[in-house]
This record gives structure tokens, C-alpha cells and sequence, in this order.
């Protein structure tokens, strides 16, 4: 059984915290040196080891996606086998066009925050938003959010944090929460919900984002440095800004000095890393996920990169539901005229994340025959190894250089960090990219040239055919 000690053996760990919240700290949670949060289990007796495991979402010892099911399974929920249980989908965006332009997406996310607050369904949100100051260099921290925060930190933070410390208090704080995370963070959650019910409590709703992969904090910090920004000085970072002229997947990526305060900018797509299938800084934990988009949430908010929304530069966000009374909010947010609800089937929302349900059911197919074949202890996932049998050369060769591409980030990384030299990640890097390419290119040319002999075998075939008919 692949449990929390292999979890953190193979190097498997998201740093989500809940492991340390559900011991009451006896599992710490630290900063490792992939500019990840990591557990640490060596001050912790085994009894807290083992309630540790049952709420990690790398472990077989915690309930999956399945099990935990969505929060509300009655009242004719459609059942999906990518997007989990569900009540409704749809795309959408908040009207305000100025709110719009801060937001990352559609401003949905926080649209909703901000309105289960109003309503006084929760008290506060637990959010990832602009840190404290209280951990030196980090940009964001998991936090407590109330009304008039949330809307000041509503854009996307690729960046990682960790729920250990906001979660200590909850059980005795007396007041309700809504909790916002990538996919695996929420299962966590739940899973410590459903641990120590005193966590239930407090953790009133689940606001999931879907996730392509998790990112490190070097990732910020890599952009940034390639803007002229070092991560020494660096004091602020916008991992996604919008620009009116192009498509809402064409944004910038921002960066501020903190020595004297200048503000640098570029379309993300020139920066090194900033194409998300190149799979910078993506922790191992990526690697072992099959929920794209948070199937344990009570609400999942997306990209809507589809055909039909991705040219409006405002952006729009696609929504999977699984509570009617969040289905009650937004039509009344729609009758209102604060959003708008526009069509999207849950094939729609599928399409959306295309590239994400590829990389977490095949490519998650591929990685786990490969670890298997090599003796690895791989975590108990609704893919299995045999999965990867349809798999065709070009997605296994694919699949298997994004891999290298994201493990070979971090060590060229903190090389060039070291030695205070971005060379040495940017040459790193781009070398990988061009293997990439090559394989990609290579594949595609060998499908090409079968193609072609598959023809000119036809070709020649085809006169005997022709003559077999008219004999008959």
C-alpha cells in the first residue's frame, strides 16, 4: 500500500498542510528546497502518522474522489466520470468590464466569495492571497480573507502555499468558512472534514480551481528574473494580466522592483517556462493526479478555452456545480445583471481542459506503467498502468520528456540561483525545449511517411480490385 511515508519518499508531496491540521501540528510543514511545502513526519508518534495518511491525497490510506462523492449526491445529480457529480455547467463572466480586467478569468470565483459573504452563508474565506510579510521573500500565503479582502486578491497565484497554519484555529474560531484550492487541496480538506468532524464546522463550503498542474514558487520567480526583476528584489508579481488587443489566453506576466519600485511586463508566452506544456517547475505530485477540475467542491471555476470565448480578452470562466443553493446564487446574480450565465454543456467543460484531462487519465496511464515497471511504489489512482496499452510512440515519447522537462527545472534552477546566474537555467531549459520539439516533430513525421505508404500500398492494390469486380 502507497501511503504518507511513500508519499514523501518519492518526493510526492503537495504541501497541502492538512496532514499537520488534522495532528495538531505533530506533522510539520516546511519549506523545501524546491521552493515547495513538504511534511515532515519524524516528530510525529505512529498513531498520528497513520490519521496523517488518511487525509493526504497522495495516499491509499485517504479517501478518493469517489469516496468522498460530491457534497450534495441527492437531488438528481448527473454523474460524470471526468467532471464528478454535478447539479449544473455553464460559462460566464461578471459584467462589470473594470472588475473584469483585474480579474484572471471571468471574476466568477470571487463574485461568488464575495457574495456567500454577503448572504451570510459563510463569515470569511481561507484563500490564497498577498502575504503578510511574516515569512521573508514569499509573495503569497494561504490566509483568512474577509469581505473586503477578497476582492483585492482575486487574481490567479501560481504559486505554492500551504494550508497548515490558517487550518490550527478553525475548530475553535466558531466561525464559518468558505475554502478555496486547487483540486488535490480540497480533497484534503474534506478528507479532514470527514477525520475530525469538528473541521466540518468550520469549513461551511468548497470553491475549487481547476488545475493544469501546480506550480512552485520558483516559477514566479524565474519569470521575473527573465523580466530583469532577481528574486532577491523582487516585490510583487502579476502572474496574469489581460490585454484588450489580444485573446483572453494571450495575457502578460508583471513583475515589480522592490529597490525601487519599477514595474516590468512581457506577453508570458515569450518567457522561458511560460508555455504550461513545457511543464516548468510542476512538482511530482502533478504527476500521480487524475481530478482536473476539483470533483470533491461544492463549486469548480475554469478557463473557458473554447473556440467560442477564448478571442474576448475579458476572459470567461466555465463552471461545474454541485449545490443548488449555489445554483439559486447565480441565477439571482443573473437577474440581477451582475453576471452573466452563458451555455456550456458539461462536454464543453470537458473540452475546455482538454490538455489537462489528457495529461491526468492517458499521460497519468503512461507514468504509472512506467514507475511500476521500475519497482516504484505509485499511489492507487481510478488509471491504471494498463490504461497506457492504447497509448500511441508520439504521447508516450511526450509524456516522458514533460516529465524530465519539470524534474531537470528544479535542479537547473537552483543552480542558476546559486550561482546568481539565470544562464544557467535559461540554457538548460531552452535545450529541453528543443528535445521536445524534436520528438514532437519526429513523430509527427513517421505518422506522415506511414500515412504515405499506407497510400501507395492502396495505389497499387487498387487495379487488381478494379478488375476482380468486373470479372465477378
Amino acid at each position: 500500500m502507497h501511503r504518507i511515508e511513500e508519499t514523501l519518499e518519492r518526493g510526492i508531496c503537495i504541501g497541502c498542510g492538512a496532514c499537520s491540521a488534522v495532528t495538531d501540528g505533530a506533522v510539520r510543514v516546511s519549506l523545501g528546497p524546491t521552493r515547495m511545502y513538504v511534511a515532515d513526519l519524524s516528530a510525529a508518534a505512529e498513531t498520528e502518522v497513520r490519521r496523517a495518511s488518511r487525509v493526504c491525497p497522495f495516499s491509499d490510506e485517504s479517501p478518493n474522489e469517489d469516496a468522498l462523492g460530491a457534497p450534495h449526491p441527492d437531488g438528481g445529480m448527473r454523474a460524470d466520470g471526468k467532471l464528478g457529480r454535478h447539479s449544473r455547467t455553464f460559462a460566464g463572466r461578471v459584467r462589470d468590464d473594470a472588475y473584469l480586467l483585474g480579474s484572471s478569468s471571468g471574476g466568477l470565483t470571487s463574485w461568488l466569495v464575495n457574495t456567500l459573504i454577503e448572504r451570510d452563508v459563510v463569515d470569511a474565506a481561507i484563500t490564497v492571497g498577498y502575504a503578510s510579510g511574516a515569512e521573508a521573500g514569499e509573495l503569497f500565503e494561504y490566509s483568512v480573507l474577509e469581505r473586503d479582502e477578497v476582492t483585492g486578491n482575486r487574481k490567479s497565484q501560481y504559486y505554492a502555499a500551504t494550508m497548515a497554519d490558517v487550518l490550527q484555529d478553525l475548530p475553535s474560531s466558531g466561525r464559518r468558512f468558505a475554502i478555496v484550492g486547487v483540486p488535490c487541496f480540497i480533497r484534503a480538506a474534506r478528507a479532514l472534514c470527514r477525520e475530525r468532524p469538528e473541521f466540518a464546522r468550520s469549513l461551511a463550503l468548497f470553491v475549487a480551481l481547476v488545475c493544469g498542474h501546480y506550480k512552485t514558487q520558483a516559477f514566479g520567480e524565474s519569470l521575473a528574473w527573465q523580466l530583469g526583476v532577481p528574486p532577491d528584489d523582487l516585490a510583487q508579481v502579476d502572474f496574469r494580466s489581460k490585454r484588450l488587443d489580444r485573446g483572453a489566453n494571450d495575457y502578460d506576466f508583471g513583475a515589480r522592483a522592490r529597490h525601487d519600485g519599477t514595474w516590468q511586463q512581457a506577453p508570458v508566452r515569450t518567457l522561458i517556462g511560460g508555455n504550461w506544456g513545457h511543464s516548468a517547475f510542476q512538482p511530482e505530485a502533478c504527476n500521480f493526479c487524475d481530478d482536473v477540475v476539483g470533483e470533491t467542491a461544492d463549486v469548480s471555476f475554469g478557463d473557458a478555452w473554447l473556440p467560442q470565448f477564448v478571442g474576448d480578452p475579458r476572459g470567461t470562466n466555465v463552471v461545474v456545480s454541485r449545490n443548488r443553493m449555489i445554483d439559486a446564487l447565480f441565477d439571482e446574480g443573473a437577474a440581477r445583471g451582475e453576471i452573466e450565465v452563458l451555455e456550456a454543456t458539461a462536454e464543453d467543460v470537458v473540452a475546455s481542459q482538454a490538455g489537462g484531462f489528457r495529461h491526468r487519465r492517458e499521460g497519468l496511464a503512461i507514468r504509472l506503467r512506467d514507475d511500476e515497471e521500475a519497482g516504484l511504489s505509485v499511489p492507487r489512482k481510478r488509471v491504471t498502468a494498463a490504461d497506457a496499452a492504447s497509448a500511441t510512440p508520439k504521447r508516450v515519447a511526450l509524456i516522458r520528456q514533460r516529465r524530465r522537462m519539470a524534474r531537470l527545472s528544479h535542479a537547473a534552477y537552483a543552480r542558476a540561483v546559486a550561482a546568481r546566474d539565470l544562464r544557467l537555467y535559461l540554457r538548460a531549459e531552452r535545450a529541453e525545449i528543443a528535445r521536445y520539439r524534436r520528438i514532437d516533430l519526429t513523430v509527427r513525421q513517421r505518422a506522415v511517411d506511414v500515412t504515405k505508404s499506407v497510400v501507395k500500398r492502396l495505389l497499387t492494390l487498387l487495379p487488381g480490385a478494379f478488375s476482380l469486380r468486373s470479372a465477378r
